[in-house]
């Protein structure tokens, strides 16, 4: 189930200019080749709660059951948080959205529940295409699908943020876990976001930012920019995963896995490896 090597990536979360607070949490597990962004619902100190229960489950039920679904990790996160809302734990009511990636190889799965999305951006030699890969549950694009109203009128339908389902709903025994499959290209990134983003950003601005960057760590913190100078109205959580068949140096493999045999971050692991090289330049000077 392990992947060859971990993928490169960028992910990132801020709360956002009107809140003091972020209900969004996100996962990064290159070593599974899993990724998610949880986007909590039900106030302060209930949202966030409900976001990391979604987080720690699926990370749990992964490395405890490795053979376990993209689906089954997040029904049992639905689950773990009906079950922690009955014991008093954050508040009853709250709940989450979320939208995950499993690569494994050549090929993706993205599961999802509610409106935190995933878009496929592919570089191109005209410049790029972007696919949401992801359709919202939500009230609007109920409205949509039924055509009682046109993709212009959703962007500024009044009810836009109404979701028809989510992680922790009272009424759901079982939430409905929309999935899709694909093929990794050359030249592709996956953007998992809540709609702190896709509500700042629409298709246009997004195409734009990705075509721009040159890398994930690039493309996440324009992104993050781009949805800030907006106007930031709510939490905000990004992650842009590269794909596999993107030609890197053989040392580029070493260096992504740094950051989790050491738990440091990135610039932190720079540090670590610089004074790893001069110890052993020492050493060889020593022994010399």
């Amino acid at each position: 189930m392990i992947p060859t090597r971990p993928l490169n990536f960028s992910a990132v979360t801020h709360p956002g200019l009107a809140r003091d607070n972020n209900e969004d949490c996100y996962l990064s597990l290159p070593e599974y080749g899993i990724w998610l962004v949880a986007d909590g619902m039900g106030g302060h100190e209930a949202g966030e709660v409900a976001s990391a229960i979604v987080r720690d489950t699926v990370r749990e039920t992964r490395e405890k059951h490795a053979n376990s679904s993209l689906s089954d990790s997040i029904q049992a996160s639905h689950r773990a948080v009906l079950e922690a809302a009955a014991r008093g734990v954050g508040a009853l009511g709250m709940g989450s959205t979320v939208v995950a990636l499993y690569s494994h190889h050549n090929d993706y799965e993205i599961a999802w529940v509610g409106d935190s999305r995933a878009y496929l951006w592919t570089n191109t030699a005209d410049g790029g295409r972007l696919e949401q890969l992801t359709t919202d549950h939500s009230y609007v694009q109920m409205l949509l699908d039924s055509g009682a109203i046109t993709v212009e009128e959703l962007e500024n339908h009044p009810e836009k943020n109404i979701i028809t389902q989510c992680i922790g709903s009272q009424e759901l025994v079982d939430v409905r876990v929309d999935m899709v499959h694909g093929q990794w290209q050359r030249n592709q990134w996956i953007l998992l976001c809540s709609d702190g983003l896709s509500d700042e950003l629409d298709d246009k601005a997004i195409a734009q930012v990705l075509c721009d960057a040159r890398d994930t760590e690039t493309a996440a913190d324009q992104l993050l920019h781009a949805a800030l100078t907006n106007g930031g109205h709510d939490n905000i959580t990004l992650q842009v995963i590269e794909s596999p068949f993107t030609r890197r140096h053989p040392l580029a493999s070493v260096w992504q896995w740094i950051p989790y045999l050491t738990g440091r971050r990135r610039w932190d692991a720079l540090i670590y490896g610089a004074a790893v090289v001069s110890l052993l330049v020492l050493l060889y000077s020593i022994v010399k």
